[in-house]
Order: structure tokens, then C-alpha cells, then sequence
């Protein structure tokens, strides 16, 4: 991240108080904040008291019966062990109490962390040596003491090595690479954001953003050390390192900040959906037109999910069938190399095909052609003939792989001129330039033509899911001057896909299935900042210290309850929250694309970022009924068309990854075409504003 310290002084009584959410120390600011060291603190308290008690049990039991040869030395050794251990619990209970202080945006009560830490960080040095010294005395003058004695020397000096080498880690944890680059004393004035306008200002915030992608990039380089290091990897790096780095440029929030804005957005939103009027929402009759359109295509859509599915290979199965799966395919791997059509890259063993026919119930002789070949931008599928509903079927695999995600991480635009397309044509280059790799291989190859030889009055379906989903899009619309009956059938898709004209082009072909709450359709650049914006929000008008918060986000999604009262940006008008508020301002930088994401595409954020759309039609499944039910009780779904502006906000939920799961879209598919316990609610775009919270 790009840390430029961002202080502000709130005249409050003649005093002023600089608000910096990341903990200043050792000259430079680390990925923690002050407030951040209750939870920490209270566990390395317990773990010292049991100590400390244990310590002196054993001191009491044996004192006057150290009488072996290194007796004295395991007195001494004790003696001070309690001493040490006392001076690290008073620090600790310190800490702790300190650190539970003050708000997050209020960290005054807390000026005196940096202090308690320089403390307990000397403690490290005799602790260390008291180690050292115990280690030496158990090698070499333990001899004739009692076992239990050095059994316990040895207990204590293990548990101060761990204890050691996990603040170690902890540091290395909370270190920030950026974290050295500190301003000087702030003006007198009253700084609402430190002033980047000016040219030396230019240059430190280019300086630091120039350092921030490089930083960036040689994580997702050690991430992905795998991975062999060519062009296309490095490009890769290059262009999800500037996003990455762009988006949290503008912050000064450490991740607890972030879990404790997400635990307040989650019950606001709930509050907001408790409050929703069930009158508002309309129902239709099941045997109307439209919801004869929706059941039928439910149904396929419950086909082509299937297929979808079955792209992942042997490891969905097997997760969809923990019993069964490995049992079922142990007996099939190895004996599909002599399949009448080859198999591309990636199934020595033959596993995924063998996965592939268990779940799509096709034979050998259905299949075209099957990759499994895998690097960033080129991503496995296959193209079977479905007999059952006449159709040539394309279907393309989600994210599975490194390779695939740094595929999905791929977020700019990219170009995507079509013909017949009125207004700009862009879309996501990782998805983009998949569908391009599969579009050549399907016509160059002559794979297509292969499939239309043996049954040339079939149509073509192409189906897939998440990342499959997202291609599967793009992928109809690069063959769709092509094959004009063409149908795809996108699950879970991406929300930043592809621009409003190829959005509004799609809508005669695909269809995009989307389940609950899922993330995955939600995401999009003008999402994100809308969910940055929101969370700043949040942060800032909290007035509980960040401890309780915490605990209490945990209990409410563990166990429910009532959402917590508190004030919310949410009650005021959309129109005054385009600016931040003062207690705001202390954790944002000049010229925030936070606070842009409501405008309009002219602004300043739609020229760097360009807004991206779900495909084609979208069908919203939801679960009709509580959201919070037992878990043995049978579940209720409801489908009715959507539009785009439904999922113009991310939703916080616990279930916004398990929908996100290809095994729980098919199920709930499954539920409605099969057991039918669900509603058909074809909303109309009129109303489509009910499902945003």
C-alpha cells in the first residue's frame, strides 16, 4: 500500500489531535494500530500468567531440594524466570488496557502504545538470554538433578523459543515495506488532507506509488514463485500490481479497520432488509407468460450448470461427493488413454475425464475434444455433443489454478471491437483474452466444424462458471455473427465484465445465473470503491472501541441476533455522500476516487477504471423465506428476473462466498426444476431497485 501519513487536527477545547489510524514506532508506521493489540495482548497474558503460575509451583515444590550438581544454577535460573516473567505481565496488562482505549478514528486515549511497546520490546533481550542460559544449563549441568526438574527447565525454555519465534512472525506479519516513508511535522492549519497538489507533493505521491507497484509486484512474484517468470507472467504482475496498489493508495486503514467497517456494513445491511416492506415485493402467477419463459429457462439452465460443473474435473467431484467420488473414479483413472478422441495437456492419469463422464452421464464418442491445458489466459474446456437437448456444447472451466487467478486479477479493459455493436466495446482482459485463446482454437482448429459434420442440426450452447462464465460470455459474443442461434448460459459471472453496449448486445443470447449473495457478479472496480467509501463511513461515525466491535460482529454472525443500533451513513441522502465527512478526511488522501464512485461516467474514476456489467439477462435466485434458518429445515428458493442495478453494491454476508460455490448453484437449480419447493417472482425492471440494500 501506499502509505502517506494523512493527519488532521480536530480542534476539540483548544487541543488538537492527530488522528493516524496505523501504529507509529521504531520511526516508521506498521500494518497495525494501536487498538489492535487487545486480542494479541490478552492471549500472550494468558499464556504468561499459566506460565508465571507454573514457574512458581515448581519453585515452591522444590525450594531447598535443589541439592544436584547444577542445583544453584536452576535456583538462580528460576528466581529470575519469575522476576522476568512478572516485569513482561505488568507490561502486557499495560498493553492491553491502553490499547482497549479510545475509537478508531479517536486513537488520543492510546498516544502512550508506542511508549509500552519500546518496553516490552526490551523485555525480548533477557528474555532471549535467560533462553540461551537455560538451554546451556539442561546440555550441560543438569546432570544428577531430579527428571521432573530438567523437565521443566526444558518445558520453560521450549515455551519461551516458541513464544520468540512467534513474535517474529507476528512482525514480519504486521511489517509494512512501504511503512518508512514518514512526512514531516504537520502546519498549524487545520489539515483536513495533507496537500499532494503542490509539485514536491506531486512527486512524493508519484515517488510512493511508483514504490507501492514494485512492492506489490514482488509479492505476487514470491506468491506465484511456481510460476515460471516470462513475459506474460510479468505483465500479469505488472498490471495487477498497479491495481492492486491504486485502489488502497487513497486509505490509511489497517485490515482490522477493514473487518470492523465490513461487521458494521453486514448488520446495517441486515437492519435495512429487516425494515424492508414484504408488501413492496410483487409476485406473479406461475402460469403466466413470463413465468413460463422463467421456468423454461431454469430448466436448461439446471442442464447446462451440470456441464458447467463438470469442467473442474476430479477435484469438484470428488468435493461434491466425499463419500462416494474418490471411490467411483479410482476404478476409472487409467483406463480413459485409449478414448477415441485426445485428451489435451494436463490428465496423465486420465482423472478429469473420468470425472467428466460421471457427471455429464456422456459417452466416449460424445466428446470433440477435451483440454485441460493451463497457463495464465488459457484456461481448460471441452466441447461434447448433448443428444438430450440437441446441442453442440461448449463448456469452459472456472478458477482453479494460480494461473487461473492471476487470469481473474487481469481487471483492466481491454478493447473488444464487435460488429453490429453500437457504442463502446471493452471488456475484462484476463476474460477477453481467454475467450480470444478458446475462439481460435474452436475455428482455426476446426473444432466446430468437427461438431457440425456429425450432427449439423444442432445448436450451439456455451455454458460455464465464474471465471467459466465470465469467458463463456465473451466467448458467445466473438462467435455469435457466426453461429446467430447460438445460447450461452453464464453461472456466477463476474460483475466487471464487459461494457454497457456489449451488456445490452448479450441480451438477446446469455443468460447469467446468479445465486443469494454471491460476491463474485458484485465485483467491479466502482463496487469496490462504493464499498471503500462506505466502509470509511462506517469506521469514522463509529463511536465503540474496535475490540468490542469485533467481538461483537462475531457473536452476530456465529449466532444472529438483533443488528446493532448505531448511526449509519445510510440515513442521510445519497446526495451528501459524495463529499467525506472531517472524521473521514483523517484517513483519506486529496482526491480520493472513494468519493467519485457515485458520479457520473464523466468522472475522473470512469476515465481510469471504466464501469463493467453482468452479461445478457440475469436470473436471481434467492432464498425465500429468513435469512437465518436451521439448519435441518428445508429451503425455499425464488426466481425472477433481475437487472444490472441490483447488483451495483456488494453485499456482506456469510453466505457471499458458500453461493458463490458451483455445487450450491446447482443444488439450488436442482430444488426448483425437480422438487419445485420455490417461487417464480418475474420481477420487472421497475422494481429491480428492492434488491439492493
Amino acid at each position: 500500500k501506499t502509505r502517506v501519513r494523512t493527519e488532521s487536527c480536530l480542534a476539540s477545547g483548544g487541543q488538537n489531535l492527530f488522528v493516524m489510524p496505523g501504529m507509529i514506532a521504531f520511526g516508521r508506521r506498521w500494518g497495525i494500530a494501536s487498538d489492535d493489540l487487545v486480542f494479541s495482548g490478552s492471549f500472550e497474558l494468558f499464556v504468561r500468567v499459566l506460565w508465571w503460575i507454573w514457574t512458581l509451583a515448581l519453585y515452591t515444590l522444590h525450594k531447598g531440594k535443589f541439592d544436584c550438581s547444577g542445583g544453584r544454577v536452576l535456583h538462580s535460573y528460576l528466581v529470575v524466570l519469575l522476576v522476568l516473567l512478572a516485569f513482561i505481565i505488568l507490561s502486557l496488562c499495560a498493553i492491553v488496557y491502553v490499547s482497549a482505549q479510545g475509537t478508531i478514528t479517536n486513537p488520543g486515549p492510546r498516544r502512550s502504545i508506542p511508549v509500552l511497546v519500546y518496553v516490552r520490546a526490551m523485555l525480548y533481550v533477557p528474555e532471549l538470554i535467560w533462553a540461551i542460559l537455560g538451554a546451556i544449563w539442561v546440555s550441560d549441568d543438569s546432570r544428577g538433578c531430579e527428571p521432573a526438574e530438567v523437565g521443566a527447565v526444558i518445558a520453560a525454555v521450549v515455551a519461551s523459543w516458541i513464544l520468540l519465534l512467534s513474535t517474529g512472525v507476528g512482525v514480519l506479519f504486521v511489517f509494512d515495506p512501504l511503512g518508512s516513508r514518514l512526512p514531516g511535522p504537520p502546519s498549524q492549519e487545520q489539515l483536513g488532507v495533507r496537500d499532494l497538489e503542490s509539485s514536491e507533493g506531486s512527486q512524493l505521491l508519484s515517488t510512493a506509488r511508483s514504490v507501492a507497484v514494485r512492492v506489490w509486484e514482488s509479492r505476487l512474484r514470491l506468491l506465484c514463485c511456481c510460476l515460471p517468470q516470462d513475459e506474460s507472467h510479468r505483465a500479469a504482475f505488472s498490471s495487477i500490481a498497479q491495481l492492486v496498489s491504486g485502489f488502497f493508495s487513497d486509505t490509511d486503514l489497517v485490515p482490522s479497520d477493514i473487518a470492523v467497517g465490513l461487521a458494521l456494513l453486514h448488520q446495517e445491511q441486515d437492519k435495512k432488509e429487516q425494515c424492508r416492506d414484504p408488501d413492496e415485493v410483487l409476485s406473479h402467477s406461475p402460469s403466466s407468460p413470463i413465468a413460463e419463459d422463467l421456468e423454461a429457462e431454469l430448466e436448461k439452465a439446471a442442464h447446462c450448470m451440470q456441464f458447467a460443473i463438470a469442467a473442474y474435473g476430479w477435484p469438484m467431484y470428488v468435493y461434491s461427493n466425499p463419500l462416494t467420488g474418490a471411490c467411483k473414479l479410482s476404478g476409472d483413472c487409467c483406463k480413459t488413454q485409449s478414448a477415441e478422441y485426445d485428451i489435451v495437456g494436463g490428465d496423465n492419469m486420465g482423472c478429469h475425464f473420468s470425472s467428466i463422464l460421471h457427471s455429464t452421464g456422456l459417452q466416449y464418442r460424445d466428446f470433440i475434444y477435451v483440454s485441460f491445458h493451463n497457463q495464465i489466459y488459457e484456461i481448460p474446456f471441452f466441447v461434447a455433443l448433448d443428444h438430450k437437448r440437441e446441442a453442440v456444447l461448449v463448456a469452459i472451466r472456472g478458477t482453479l489454478s494460480l494461473r487461473d487467478l492471476l487470469t481473474d486479477l487481469s481487471a483492466d479493459c481491454e478493447n473488444l471491437p464487435v460488429e453490429g455493436v453500437s457504442g463502446t466495446c471493452y471488456a475484462h482482459k484476463g476474460m477477453s483474452q481467454a475467450a480470444g485463446y478458446i475462439y481460435k482454437k474452436l475455428l482455426n482448429d476446426g473444432i466446430l466444424n468437427q461438431a457440425f459434420t456429425i450432427a449439423p442440426e444442432y445448436k450451439l450452447v456455451i455454458t460455464g462458471h465464474s471465471l467459466g462464465g465470465g469467458t463463456a460470455s465473451l466467448l458467445a459474443i466473438l462467435l455469435r455473427s457466426s453461429f446467430p442461434t447460438l445460447q450461452c448460459y453464464a453461472f456466477s459471472p463476474p460483475g466487471g465484465l464487459m461494457s454497457k453496449a456489449l451488456a445490452e448486445y448479450s441480451k438477446d443470447f446469455v443468460v447469467s445465473v446468479v445465486l443469494g449473495k454471491d460476491l463474485v457478479p458484485r465485483l467491479s472496480y466502482p463496487n469496490m470503491e462504493d464499498l471503500k467509501r462506505r466502509i470509511l463511513k462506517m469506521v469514522s461515525n463509529c463511536n465503540k472501541p474496535k475490540y468490542r466491535i469485533l467481538l461483537q460482529g462475531c457473536w452476530y454472525e456465529l449466532f444472529g441476533g438483533d443488528p446493532d443500533d448505531f448511526p449509519t451513513e445510510m440515513d442521510r441522502r445519497e446526495e451528501e455522500l459524495s463529499q467525506p465527512l472531517l472524521g473521514e478526511e483523517t484517513l483519506l488522501i486529496r482526491g480520493s476516487s472513494s468519493y467519485q464512485s457515485l458520479a457520473s461516467e464523466d468522472s475522473p474514476v470512469h476515465c481510469a477504471h471504466l464501469p463493467l456489467y453482468l452479461p445478457g439477462r440475469i436470473l436471481h435466485i434467492t432464498e425465500d423465506g429468513p435469512s437465518r434458518r436451521s439448519c435441518f429445515s428445508q429451503v425455499r428458493y425464488r426466481a425472477e428476473w433481475s437487472s444490472e442495478t441490483a447488483f451495483r453494491s456488494v453485499l456482506i454476508s456469510p453466505r457471499m462466498i458458500a453461493d458463490h460455490m458451483p455445487d450450491a448453484v446447482l443444488r439450488s437449480l436442482h430444488s426448483m426444476t425437480q422438487d419445485r419447493p420455490f417461487n417464480l417472482c418475474p420481477s420487472s425492471l421497475s422494481n429491480s431497485h428492492l434488491n439492493v440494500i
